[in-house]
């Protein structure tokens, strides 16, 4: 059995362009089974959640999986959604004691497992929610989604640039790093910004424990000051220009590397020196954006390197490093494609699309390869450049986005659909390498809305009473501030008067007096509140054309059941098309304004809409059963067809 998860694929769009001739392969294959069915999706039709249900079968009350992001009950501070992260230990500040541990936050067991422990043999490719990487019996895992960047983020992308002002550097809205060069005739010198250093982060979490920041000496805030500025290991960066030429030679690292304007530099290896004992390993690629007038520098996210990655990213771990000496290097962060470079307009759509090709080729090479090792009953490959593509690209499909724009859209109006053709021809390539008779299911976790407008949930739930602010508009909140640990969150809230509080895409928190660290909701009034919440949310207007903004409100206790449900948001909003919760309101800031034009590149989207509405997408070689079909139904469906008894707690159920 074969399953090929290509992310966020939209059953409309493949509809549309296999009637017209546009994907034969998917054709084909649905013409042996059922055809293009859509596939629901999770309450909040996340990658995360959706694929977390994919792995499972049980809904998210189960798995512990409802966002990228919760939040700490005891602070109201967000952190990331899928995994825990404990640092290592150091004796006097130099020899490691201890790892770190990186460890899942999912719950229930993924149906490979399962199979495997039945003595399914099987090959899980790049799956998102598997990091880090379980024990697969019988099987092989290399993990996908959230596998970081040798930052530990999402992705770091790097900008030089002579065009870049003093107060333009520092940290982007959306996890990018800005260098401004200054050239001392052709040379400049700068640096990459690489992983954090473990041993002085250990050093501030020892000072700032010490003491509460209003009773610090000047003594102890020169220490922290230090420390601070030492916190991340860095590369000595020298930049030599040839203007004549319109080229560069850059050194780094070990590595001298010579590009010309527009040109992508190979995969280059970059380590990061903790002290004599510890190195951190990683490789990035750089991409000469401009050599004259103004020198511009693109380099990618640091990845980790598969032979040498800083834990585990396969079970076996040798998995990693095998495929590395079998293909060369290859893409191992989770986010592989450079959507926040070009959000934040530091790289144009031609290197984007560029970039995207190049993370799709990554990802199916690495599954073909599998495929054609033969050792296996089972293989589940993931390619994420389809989500990542829609993201960026809606707005040219669509003429009422305000970022639609219609000489773009004459270059680049079909990227989605090469995208979905791409797929096609790998969906092609599988089935001519495998037996005919052993079936594939085509599967997608959500489908895609246009993203045109934000939505400030906290600002609406200040001005409809739910949420007090003191004092001054807080600063904009970055990805950086999450990453980073050292931004500030809620300053603004006066959570004495506040009865709920919005973060992640969609999900909305009632302040429960003996949960929340300032709780003061008790629990015989919280089912009131949300009352109060559901019935204002449903009549949420756009301020401008009066256009209905919420499409549904979900309970929690109506719509999940299981041990993690305590965990999960009181309400999951369900925004109508064309609106979307804003990225300031994700990390929960109350920006003024309760809805305002999406301006960025970042222009299709899928969270915090009505999950009724964001389906995925099911293509079956076999025919499958009449009904809805669910994501969740995929895990118990393969146990079935291995005849491996089905756990009495999955949810979903076979399809053939």
């Amino acid at each position: 059995l074969v399953i090929l998860g290509f992310d966020g694929m939209d059953p409309h769009l493949v509809r549309k362009w296999m009637d017209e001739g546009r994907l034969p392969n998917m054709k084909k294959l649905g013409s042996r089974g059922s055809g293009v069915r859509t596939l629901g999706t999770t309450h909040s039709p996340e990658s995360p959640t959706a694929w977390a249900s994919f792995a499972t079968g049980v809904n998210a009350g189960k798995h512990n999986i409802y966002d990228f992001l919760i939040r700490d009950t005891a602070t109201y501070l967000p952190d990331l959604g899928m995994v825990h992260f404990e640092p290592p230990h150091f004796i006097l500040n130099y020899f490691p004691v201890s790892k770190p541990v990186v460890e899942s936050i999912r719950g229930g067991t993924s149906f490979w497992v399962t199979a495997g422990r039945a003595g399914v043999r099987s090959s899980m490719l790049t799956v998102p929610v598997t990091f880090p990487p379980e024990d697969v019996p019988n099987g092989e895992l290399l993990s996908g989604l959230p596998l970081p960047d040798i930052r530990r983020t999402m992705g770091t992308f790097y900008y030089f640039g002579t065009d870049l002002s003093r107060y333009e550097e520092g940290n982007t809205e959306f996890g990018g790093i800005l260098k401004r060069l200054v050239f001392d005739g052709d040379v400049a010198q700068t640096e990459l910004v690489g992983p954090p250093n473990p041993i002085v982060k250990q050093q501030l979490r020892a000072a700032r424990a010490k003491t509460r920041p209003s009773a610090m000496t000047d003594g102890e805030k020169m220490t922290i000051a230090e420390l601070e500025a030492r916190e991340d290991v860095r590369l000595p960066v020298t930049i030599h220009w040839n203007r004549a030429g319109r080229s560069a030679t850059i050194d780094i690292g070990d590595n001298t590397v010579h590009l010309d304007e527009h040109q992508w530099s190979k995969w280059i290896n970059l380590d990061f020196s903790i002290n004599l004992l510890l190195r951190v390993h990683g490789m990035a690629q750089m991409y000469l954006i401009g050599a004259g007038p103004e020198l511009q520098l693109y380099i990618s996210p640091v990845n980790w390197k598969p032979d040498r990655p800083p834990a585990p990213m396969s079970s076996p771990p040798s998995l990693s490093a095998d495929l590395y000496e079998r293909l060369g290097p290859y893409r191992t962060l989770g986010w592989a494609e450079a959507t926040w470079p070009l959000n934040e307009d530091r790289i144009d759509e031609k290197t984007f699309m560029d970039d995207l090709y190049r993370a799709f080729d990554d990802r199916a090479q690495v599954i073909l390869q599998r495929i054609d090792a033969k050792q296996w009953d089972l293989v589940v490959g993931v390619i994420e450049s389809t989500d990542r593509v829609q993201h960026m690209m809606w707005r040219l499909i669509d003429p009422s986005h305000p970022m639609y724009d219609k000489t773009l859209a004459a270059k680049y109006g079909d990227a989605i659909e090469r995208v979905y053709r791409r797929c096609d021809d790998f969906v092609g390539e599988v089935m001519s390498r495998i037996d005919p008779a052993t079936p594939i299911l085509i599967v997608s976790d959500h489908g895609f809305h246009s993203f045109r407008q934000s939505v400030n949930l906290n600002t609406w739930l200040v001005q409809e009473g739910f949420m007090a602010i003191q004092g001054q508009q807080p600063g904009e909140k970055k990805l950086q501030d999450l990453f980073g640990g050292s931004g500030t969150f809620w300053e603004n809230v006066d959570w004495s008067r506040t009865k709920a509080y919005a973060m992640g895409l969609g999900q909305m928190y009632v302040n429960l007096k003996g949960r929340e660290g300032r709780g003061i909701v008790s629990s015989e009034e919280s089912s009131g509140v949300q009352d109060a919440l559901v019935a204002r949310l449903l009549t949420m207007a756009d301020p401008k054309t009066g256009a209905k903004m919420v499409d549904a409100v979900y309970k929690r206790d109506d719509i999940y059941r299981g041990g993690f449900v305590s965990n999960a948001a009181e309400l999951q909003v369900g925004l109508a098309d064309g609106y979307r919760v804003s990225w300031q309101s994700t990390l929960g800031g109350s920006p003024p304004g309760l809805v305002y034009p999406n301006m960025k590149k970042w222009s299709g989207d899928h969270g915090s809409y009505d999950y009724k509405q964001t389906s995925g997408t099911l293509i079956s070689s076999r025919p499958i059963d009449a009904g809805d079909v669910d994501i969740m139904d995929i895990a118990p469906t393969v146990l079935k067809y291995f005849g491996v008894p089905i756990p009495p707690d999955i949810d979903g159920k076979p399809i053939f």
